[in-house]
């Protein structure tokens, strides 16, 4: 983190009554745009040849955004069925994004949780931009973003 920036949380979770296999399926880059309030369009700009490739570390996507912003997504980290964390460039306003979604098996389907770090600069004025706006527009983005994907499982 460089001197004078800000660095943010934010974290949800849902219970799913679906198990944690139908959950992990839903996190592909490309089955996003189905769910999240965000993502529009996602195309892979990894190979992948089997489904499993999707989810291997280093498996790469362009998403778009609904701000018609490019992203670039790639995973750093994943365990199947249980934890997939992804690190997203070229997020306006944003560096260091890492996104992590952990699952985990409950008696009736899967808890769900979501947790994004992010950083943005300006010190001060970044935190209180942060405070009263990011974090707000953030937090309503994927509390929509998780019920969407819960009434799509739970179908």
């Amino acid at each position: 983190m460089r001197r004078g920036d800000v660095s943010g949380r934010i974290e949800k979770s849902i219970e799913i009554k679906a198990p944690p296999e139908k959950v992990w399926e839903m996190l592909a880059f490309d089955r996003h745009p189905e769910w999240s309030e965000e993502y529009q369009r996602a195309e892979y700009s990894s190979e992948v040849h089997t489904p499993e490739d999707k989810y291997k570390v280093g498996a790469s996507a362009r998403i778009t955004t609904k701000h018609k912003e490019v992203v670039n997504i790639d995973i750093v980290e994943s365990l199947e069925n249980e934890k997939i964390a992804y690190r997203a460039q070229g997020i306006k306003g944003a560096q260091n994004v890492i996104g992590t979604f952990v699952l985990k098996s409950t008696a009736t389907g899967t808890e769900l949780k979501t947790v994004t770090d992010y950083e943005i600069p300006g010190g001060i004025l970044g935190k209180i931009l942060d405070k009263s706006f990011v974090q707000r527009a953030l937090k309503k983005d994927f509390e929509k973003s998780l019920e969407k994907l819960k009434n799509i499982l739970e179908k």
